[in-house]
């Protein structure tokens, strides 16, 4: 589990954190998200003349992902840049979660937590195999990317009736 220290920090200028977490690891636990690979972290931190502390450098992984057209599984590589930010002034540390709280009984910062937000807030809600996925016929599910069917598209909802009837006039 990577993690920054701030002792180390106070001596030198700048600090790397770098390292992984499993793919299975606790830490993704309810956050919708499937990996294929480990989460990578590259950061650099260093301190603030104001006392801040701010982590830059790149998150990686490939995420498990589900097309929601036609259901088909996808790997797609997620590179992420980010800055992470811890202050110990409560003033600064608003409620958008953007600064967060240096810990007070622990000379080391987990940035776990961080890159966790971080990595929920830039994957896209939706994944698709192919930007032209043709998907499954809601009749029958054949995945029309691979066959056809013989499923009659034209079906009209009855709950729409009225509304057509109002088109119509």
């Amino acid at each position: 589990m990577p993690t920054l220290d701030l002792r180390r920090l106070a001596r030198e200028d700048s600090v790397d954190v770098a390292g992984e977490w499993a793919a299975d690891d606790s830490l993704w636990d309810e956050s919708g998200l499937s990996f294929a690979a480990p989460v990578r972290v590259d950061l650099v931190a260093r301190e603030t003349g104001s006392g801040e502390v701010v982590a830059t450098g790149a998150v990686s992984t490939v995420l498990d992902r589900i097309c929601r057209r036609c259901l088909k599984r996808e790997e797609e590589a997620l590179e992420l840049d980010v800055a992470l930010i811890w202050s110990d002034d409560v003033e600064l540390r608003g409620d958008d979660g953007e600064i967060r709280a240096l810990p007070d009984d622990t000379d080391d910062v987990d940035v776990g937590p961080a890159v966790r937000e971080e990595l929920i807030l830039a994957v896209p809600a939706y994944t698709e195999c192919d930007p032209d996925c043709k998907g499954l016929c809601p009749q029958c599910g054949t995945n029309w990317n691979e066959h056809s069917c013989d499923c009659s598209t034209d079906q009209r909802d009855p709950r729409w009736d009225a509304l057509r009837e109002l088109q119509s006039e």
